[in-house]
């Protein structure tokens, strides 16, 4: 049996904490390292990896697109987090907390950086007019499984994510008190999604956007391998509005974008033009 853990009077770290993301955690905010960031032709940079709240950006740039929002051009440039490109000077300059995704707004004088997932999705939905309901009582919807979402996600990606997937060790007690968790969130999706065809009702949003790239890929299977472990096919309303959210045209063009993992068909490290996700969806296999 192991020894319990006694935590000191002051924290200092000592040794590294191992798993996937010790080489680049450290208790110290800043950059590390002076590197300038690219800069595209398009009036959007984004700086990001394809993970799921990299996705939340680009499927949002993706149906602005669709629908028909030209200023929405974007170049997204490769952030690799396990590389540490997150702590150079450049990006530290555009979000100080050094988390991917990050935005900056050329198209206005002068430029405006935008960091954290939800709040890019709700910049780009207020400038471009689309995608968060006009009424005000579902607009208010939209908001509050936005607020959910970023909210909630944390449990299962730095909680259940973490201890299933990436821990050195399989502890039980971590394991077993993320997964009731994400259980109950699943749970509590599915039991909304019997009644509401998305988030906001009867109308696709933000809300959707934000929460398809964690919860969706989840239950098809697509994040930690644990769709099986879940039991995921006891959630029919979820399983429904995953699988309907994925086959939107948009969606699946910004899912690979800043990917750099998977099939070929799958990886854009980088989208500077149409053309790069056009390419790479024309090696899917039919």
């Amino acid at each position: 049996m192991a020894s319990e853990y006694i935590p000191a009077k002051v924290w200092t770290i000592d040794t590294e904490t191992g798993g996937t993301w010790a080489s680049i955690n450290r208790p110290t905010a800043g950059a590390r390292h002076e590197q300038a960031l690219p800069v595209g032709e398009h009036p959007l940079q984004l700086y990001s990896m394809g993970t799921p709240n990299g996705q939340k950006v680009t499927i949002m740039l993706e149906e602005l697109l669709a629908l028909g929002m030209t200023d929405a051009q974007y170049n997204a440039h490769l952030i690799r987090i396990g590389d540490g490109d997150q702590f150079s000077s450049g990006f530290v300059a555009v979000n100080p907390n050094s988390k991917i995704p990050a935005l900056v707004d050329t198209s206005v004088n002068p430029p405006i950086n935008v960091f954290e997932s939800g709040h890019i999705l709700l910049y780009l939905a207020e400038k471009f007019g689309c995608l968060l309901p006009k009424d005000q009582a579902t607009k208010a919807v939209a908001m509050n499984w936005l607020f959910w979402l970023q909210g909630s996600a944390p449990y299962l990606g730095g909680g259940f994510g973490h201890f299933y997937a990436y821990a050195p060790e399989k502890f039980e007690y971590p394991i077993n008190r993320f997964t009731m968790e994400t259980k109950r969130q699943l749970h509590l999706l599915d039991e909304y999604l019997a009644e509401n065809h998305y988030l906001a009702g009867d109308e696709y949003s933000i809300a959707d956007i934000a929460t398809w790239p964690w919860y969706g890929n989840l239950v098809l299977g697509n994040l930690y391998d644990a769709a099986e472990f879940l039991d995921v096919e006891s959630y029919p309303n979820l399983l429904r509005w995953a699988r309907e959210v994925s086959d939107r045209h948009a969606v699946q063009r910004g899912r690979i974008v800043n990917k750099s993992w998977g099939e070929e068909w799958e990886q854009v490290l980088e989208r500077h033009s149409a053309d790069d996700i056009d390419q790479a969806l024309a090696k899917q296999p039919k």
